[in-house]
């Protein structure tokens, strides 16, 4: 049976205001292990997850304009993180995907090392204030180094979700 879930839950109105992680992601969008090893591939496994839970999106569209996003300028902000995003036509509300790359993957990052940690967030083409609210708020949880460290010893799905969850509810 094709597993489709229903995103109406995980989608806040772009009216609302977003502040947590705990509003847009659970732990259904959460890729333990990407196998992609670059840009390219690690968007297109991403995408095709996104698009399979959540029916009605585009997955080529959404995939065209997160690689138009791209050639502004990486989303590879470093330290093994990547944040790409883009805001698509006719979306609800905000989406969030979390993917990790246990061997890494050539993202243009900054720092020009691999990329380990992946935060895909889409949201609604008349969002821009809830798109950099959250966008701001996986960046500073990002910036500490004890959760990079404990998101990439993490086994399962359930604890990089549960790990992502107690560090977003300390903010």
């Amino acid at each position: 049976m094709e597993k489709r879930f229903s995103y109406a839950r995980l989608l806040l109105p772009t009216s609302c205001i977003i502040m947590r992680l705990i509003d847009v992601l659970t732990q259904d969008c959460i890729i333990p292990d990407l196998k992609g090893s670059d840009k390219r591939e690690v968007l297109e496994e991403m995408v095709e997850e996104l698009s399979f839970k959540f029916g009605g999106i585009d997955k080529e569209k959404l995939l065209e304009v997160l690689l138009e996003r791209e050639k502004l300028g990486s989303t590879g902000i470093g330290y093994g993180v990547a944040i790409p995003h883009a805001r698509l036509k006719g979306l609800d509300g905000i989406v969030v995907y979390f993917g990790r790359s246990l061997k890494g993957a050539e993202f243009q990052t900054m720092d020009d090392k691999p990329a380990h940690l992946f935060f895909l967030i889409v949201a609604p083409d008349n969002s821009t204030v809830s798109h950099l609210k959250i966008l701001a708020r996986i960046s500073r949880l990002l910036q500490d180094i004890a959760l990079r460290k404990k998101l990439m010893e993490a086994s399962t799905q359930d604890e990089l979700y549960q790990i992502i969850m107690e560090e977003d509810r300390k903010f």
